[in-house]
């Protein structure tokens, strides 16, 4: 929709029944018909006897014998009817009176020159031939200026003549409108009988067309002398007439389009009515064959386990099987053993630890120790650092812009856009109303909205647009003062109102409703639906809500106001259309919305800059959401971090208040650092970090708070603090520290400051003001001695109720043999299905999701998808056009005769054949070919030149021809003019490179009319880069066409990968380089690879987690259990996605990535206590839970349930879908998989322990 020149058409009269223009009609007396003579060298009419008020010449309807022309006229003849080679039916004026009216037809049909000569044969015939009498007989006279005129005739043509005529025709290209120039010259007729109706129909005075009634018959009564017309006609494929391929395709020189490629359905295979896809099907199979080899396996260790009861070997080696051996190959395959001796009454078990882990629990227990006993310098040094930090804050910026939120900067589809807009011009910005009826039942079908009440609404809508008057610096901006003007001073707004040219008095005078439509099917060819600038206006642009062709069933108005646009980086060129645009909205929201709700109508409407708005708007939406999501969260930490109290009085010391607000401030000044850090490099935040950032923050901090506090109530109460906080750490250390890696490395390094110093300064100064006996909150405070004695119990630490349960409940059950095998299975189940429903998972980002909820967009952009009936602009922009007569690259692009016949545009037009799987619509408006067209002698009123070889314009513009002169005459100014070239001038009918170079500014300075359609001004102006085109190459030129109506994500996805395709083939072949260009491609190339490039930093991530676990716990074995178990989590989760219906796109690839960091924690830390335990594997399994399970329970799975849910309160659709929703399924999944079937493969599978045993 380029407006680029859809406004080529414009003001002219191409009702192109042009040449029969030559007839009468005036004074509308009828009169008795001469006696008519039917017989060989015979007229039917011969001279003029008459004229038109509006200057149109009417014949004489006498019958008389043909006349022998004087040598010169004979040779005028000749040169536009070669057929025509003695005796003629026309004097020189009626003659000269044809050739001005074919002009008008020639820059159209040019491109194939069969179609042109079959077309203008039928003209010469009808008003030249010497058997003119023969098939042509007047039926009916009329008065004018005394003299009698033709009213009516019949005109006989033979069936075979007709239908050549269209075939030849039919496929011709008008390229300025991407349409066919049957729809101009024909009225979009379909067969040949519709054809010659619509050129032989009568219009009224002042209209374009036939001023008499012309009825074409191919049946001649039995008794008649006539006979019918039967000229040569020539078929469109003849080599000799050289159309091109896009005009001709059955021409032998084009090859066959490329057959769609099968669509293919995804394998199934059938069960009776059942349909089971291949991939499901074989998944069911492998579960199958999974459980039997489970079965198989247990019953196998069974019996074995029997057999070893009947000896009498100790149940600790028995049940570890051959597991004493394992534990000395450990021994032996780990480099510099660490030994930490754990003293028994009767045994002493000594545990081996990598020497990763040796060093990790020596360095923590040092770290612990030091940090305990200098807590004002871990204080002071880490809020210095904070503090340092956030002085970047100054810089703070928060990004808005769509392009840059969802755009990478290396994207293919953003460089190819700034070389558009830098070289060619930014695709104009779109403001747009959609107004539409409501259906009267829920599911019935919508009424009509081509209505008289509706289309007068419309025009009270429009008068209160074109009074927006918006402030900029002091100036206030109207539509005129930015919208696109592509001709005159009128704006190309895109409405069913241009149909009466915007004007409200217009209505009425046209006929109203009626008028409208048929404008519908007219709009080509009737001067009276041409638009106030100048063009013919497309239904499918200003029309919705229908289906094929039947616009009258249209549902919706779609208004579309094309404003200017600039390259931003340059400047605020864009200020004003940004108010005006600001203005619009809120007219939109105070009035024009009340006013269509009045009138039962639904109104959406959107500006260029709404998008950006809404974003601005989003990210201070959730304010109080987010304050109130803080408040929670450090309640919750404040109980779980804190102890059961046995007495009131106990309350204040167990409370953990002051640590659990500590725990907030602690993400807060995280977050604040972090941002400060990024915003002093100059990088741009998003409201992603202000809403989602702290929630993952503290849930991934607070967690490990709760494992360091849960170590510390282990340890003994009689050990100094400083000691308590060293064997926690030691402890808890080496696990954490994994964790911590592993998400570190799945969150892409650092994405936030996590401040580990100042997470232990806190918990230690919380453990000393409990010691102290001070209350919470008010540590100033201490209890007397009574209330101590009371509380004398809260040293030794009880219980609490999650440890009971996992230590009564969770792990006996666990450790039954049948739950286990049921676990298995069913894990194993989800597992499977997950990887079935992975393939359902579809790429893309809806646009409604990436809004607030009350966001006026949300019904907008549904209506587009509803109601919108025509694509986007598709452009193919060509680098480097070497125009030199010498280069191939203008045959190998051009689609008219002479041009290869696997040119660019004829791929194009043979692409637009097949739209399923191309997606392109139409052939392309191409520059090239109606610039050749131009410069073509045949195209005798375009190019022309003054005898002073200056450029001289068509007989009907400015100087030939002013507007108050009418009509045009054939003197004047411009009577002198000739063509710019003789055919002899050219070569092949190319120019050379100085013939090109000198005319092409003419021809995009030439401004279309009726006489010639062809001037480039409007429709090709930024259509080229002409900057040093003077070297002979043009450093980019685009050819435009559309897309077909895409409203689903994969269509715009499905789309951009076709044109990418097809250039790559067509770049190949010419050896030239062509991209597609369309508005959305930037914001939908990620999804071409979205998949490649998810798994692939799915796999670095595991891998990379792996490594991690390998290195710190030098086991393969453990660390490949925890890798399947993470695996296990993404799939699932990606299941989920598929159930949720929840797409692929870059915020869920990260969301996945993040994933596995988080996923990490439920894991390792049951794993790290399984190593370090002894006993059998389901005693050490038992014991993993018991150790650990409560902590990641309540320390883990609810911190980061709790952090996530308060994002289900978010306006955000963004946030709720892919942040709340993803991360609620995560954690669900993760607790599953980390203390159900974690602990179960454990029992089963696991690795030696790090114990060995020992006698004193």
């Amino acid at each position: 929709m380029k407006m680029n020149t859809s406004m080529k058409i414009m003001g002219f009269r191409i009702g192109i029944i042009f040449l029969l223009q030559l007839l009468i009609l005036s004074t509308l007396t009828t009169a008795q018909t001469p006696m008519a003579i039917h017989s060989e060298e015979y007229c039917a009419m011969y001279d003029i006897c008459g004229q038109r008020s509006d200057g149109k010449v009417l014949n004489c309807p006498y019958p008389s014998p043909s006349v022998k022309p004087a040598d010169l006229f004979s040779d005028k003849i000749q040169s536009l009817c070669p057929s025509l080679n003695g005796n003629v039916c026309c004097t020189e004026q009626q003659f000269d009176t044809l050739r001005v009216q074919v002009q008008q037809a020639v820059p159209i049909l040019v491109g194939c020159p069969a179609c042109l000569r079959n077309f203008l044969n039928l003209f010469c015939e009808l008003s030249c031939s010497p058997n003119q009498s023969l098939f042509i007989n007047v039926t009916s006279v009329s008065q004018a200026n005394g003299n009698k005129t033709v009213d009516g005739i019949d005109f006989y043509v033979t069936q075979n003549f007709g239908e050549a005529l269209y075939q030849s025709c039919k496929d011709v290209k008008f390229g300025t409108m991407n349409t066919r120039a049957i729809d101009f010259v024909g009225g979009g007729a379909n067969t040949y009988q519709e054809w010659l109706a619509f050129l032989g129909a009568k219009v009224p005075l002042g209209f374009p067309g036939s001023p008499y009634s012309i009825q074409f018959k191919t049946t001649i009564p039995e008794s008649s002398p006539m006979k019918p017309m039967n000229a040569s006609v020539y078929s469109c494929n003849d080599t000799s007439l050289g159309c091109s391929c896009g005009d001709c395709p059955s021409s032998p020189v084009c090859s066959d389009p490329e057959p769609s490629p099968p669509r293919k359905d995804p394998c199934s295979i059938g069960m009776g009515s059942l349909k089971v896809r291949c991939v499901d099907f074989s998944l069911a199979l492998l579960y199958i064959l999974l459980v039997f080899v489970l079965f198989g396996w247990v019953l196998l260790q069974r019996k074995r386990q029997e057999r070893r009861v009947g000896s009498n070997v100790e149940p600790l080696l028995n049940d570890m099987g051959d597991e004493r051996s394992s534990v000395t190959n450990i021994q032996r395959d780990e480099t510099h053993p660490e030994e930490v001796e754990v003293m028994d009454p009767e045994k002493q078990h000594e545990m081996q630890f990598s020497f990763v882990q040796g060093c990790l629990s020596r360095f923590y227990r040092t770290y612990g120790r030091w940090a305990a006993r200098r807590p004002n310098t871990v204080l002071c040094s880490s809020l210095a650092i904070v503090l340092l930090l956030c002085l970047g804050l100054i810089r703070f910026e928060v990004e808005t812009r769509p392009e840059k939120l969802w755009v990478g900067p290396g994207s293919k589809a953003a460089e190819e856009k700034d070389f558009f807009d830098s070289h060619l011009a930014p695709f104009y910005r779109i403001e747009q109303l959609i107004l539409a009826t409501i259906p009267e039942s829920e599911h019935g079908k919508p009424p009509s909205i081509i209505t008289e009440d509706n289309i007068e609404l419309l025009f009270e809508i429009q008068e209160k647009v074109d009074g927006i008057r918006a402030n900029y610096s002091g100036l206030f901006v109207s539509l005129s003062d930015i919208c696109l003007k592509p001709l005159g001073d009128d704006c190309a707004t895109q409405s069913i109102l241009q149909y009466f040219q915007m004007d409200p008095d217009n209505y009425d005078n046209y006929g109203g409703v009626e008028h409208a439509e048929y404008c519908f099917q007219h709009y080509t060819s009737t001067e009276t639906c041409f638009s106030a600038f100048k063009a013919p206006l497309e239904p499918t642009t200003a029309l919705g809500g229908f289906s094929g062709n039947n616009y009258s069933e249209a549902s919706a108005f779609i208004i579309t106001y094309p404003v200017n646009n600039a390259l931003t980086k340059f400047g605020d060129e864009n200020g004003k259309a940004i108010a005006w645009e600001k203005a619009f909205i809120q007219l939109a929201k105070d009035e024009l919305l009340p006013m269509v709700q009045s009138s039962n109508l639904t109104l959406s409407f959107s500006a260029e800059s709404s998008i950006e708005e809404e974003l601005k708007r989003e990210s201070t939406a959730d304010i109080i959401t987010i304050l109130v999501s803080y408040i929670v969260m450090f309640a919750y930490i404040s109980v779980t971090l804190g102890d059961t109290p046995h007495h009131l009085s106990s309350f204040y010391l167990s409370t953990k208040v002051l640590l659990g607000l500590s725990g907030v401030l602690l993400v807060m000044l995280s977050v604040l650092g972090s941002v400060g850090f990024f915003s002093a490099l100059g990088i741009k935040s998003t409201l992603i970090i202000m809403e989602v950032i702290p929630f993952l923050v503290l849930a991934v901090g607070v967690d490990n708070m709760c494992i360091i506090v849960d170590a510390v109530k282990r340890q003994p109460s009689d050990l100094p603090i400083e000691e308590q906080i060293s064997n926690a750490l030691g402890e808890v250390g080496p696990s954490i520290t994994l964790a911590s890696l592993s998400e570190i490395l799945a969150f892409a390094v650092g994405s936030f400051v996590s401040m580990p110093a100042c997470r232990v300064f806190s918990m230690i100064a919380d453990s000393v003001r409990a010691k102290d006996n001070r209350i919470d909150c008010f540590p100033c405070i201490k209890l007397n001695r009574y209330s101590l004695e009371q509380t004398e119990g809260i040293r030794q630490e009880t219980d609490g109720l999650v440890t009971r349960y996992m230590k009564e409940v969770h792990a006996p059950f666990l450790g039954l043999w049948g739950v286990k095998i049921l676990v298995i299975a069913i894990f194993g189940a989800f597992t499977l299905a997950s990887i079935a429903l992975c393939t359902r998972i579809e790429p893309g980002l809806e646009q409604q999701i990436a809004l607030p909820r009350d966001s006026y967009l949300q019904g907008y952009f549904s209506n587009i998808s509803e109601y919108l009936r025509v694509g986007p602009p598709l452009y193919f922009v060509v680098k480097d056009y070497n125009y030199s007569l010498e280069s191939k690259h203008t045959n190998q692009l051009c689609s008219i005769s002479h041009c290869d016949s696997n040119s660019l545009l004829n791929e194009i037009s043979r692409a637009a054949l097949a739209p399923e799987s191309s997606y392109i619509a139409k052939p392309a408006a191409s520059w090239l070919d109606d610039f050749l067209v131009w410069i073509s002698p045949e195209a005798f009123s375009c190019c022309r030149k003054f005898t002073n070889d200056s450029y001289c314009p068509p007989d009907d513009q400015p100087p030939c021809c002013f507007p108050d002169e009418e009509p045009c005459g054939l003197g004047g100014v411009c009577k002198d003019c000739t063509t710019c070239f003789r055919h002899s001038d050219l070569v092949n009918d190319r120019p050379s490179t100085a013939q090109f170079k000198e005319k092409l500014p003419w021809f995009l300075d030439a401004l279309p009319s009726a006489d010639c359609a062809k001037g480039g001004h409007g429709a090709y102006t930024n259509s080229l880069d002409l900057s040093g085109y003077e070297g002979g190459v043009i450093k980019a030129s685009e050819f435009r066409t559309y897309h077909t109506p895409v409203n689903k994500q994969g269509d715009y996805v499905n789309a951009i990968r076709a044109a990418r395709e097809f250039c790559s083939r067509i770049s190949a072949s010419l050896k030239m380089d062509v991209f597609p260009y369309s508005v959305f491609y930037i914001f939908f190339e990620q999804y071409l690879d979205v998949w490649k490039i998810a798994l692939i930093n799915i796999a670095i991530a595991l891998g990379a987690v792996f490594v991690v676990c390998l290195v710190i716990t030098s086991s393969l074995w453990s660390s490949a259990i925890i890798l399947l178990v993470l695996l296990m989590i993404i799939l699932d989760l990606m299941g989920v996605m598929a159930i949720l219906g929840i797409q692929l796109n870059a915020v869920s690839v990260v969301n996945l990535i993040m994933s596995i960091g988080i996923a990490v924690e439920f894991c390792v830390h049951i794993a790290h206590a399984f190593m370090v335990s002894t006993g059998d594997r389901s005693q050490r399994a038992r014991t993993a839970l018991c150790t650990m399970g409560a902590s990641v329970f309540s320390g883990i799975t609810l911190t980061k349930l709790v952090g996530v849910l308060v994002l289900c309160f978010s306006t955000s659709e963004i946030f709720v879908v892919y942040y709340f929703q993803m991360y609620l399924a995560l954690v669900i999944i993760g607790f599953l998989h980390g203390l159900v079937f974690l602990p179960v493969v454990l029992s089963l599978f696991g690795p030696p322990s790090r114990y060995t045993v020992s006698k004193e």
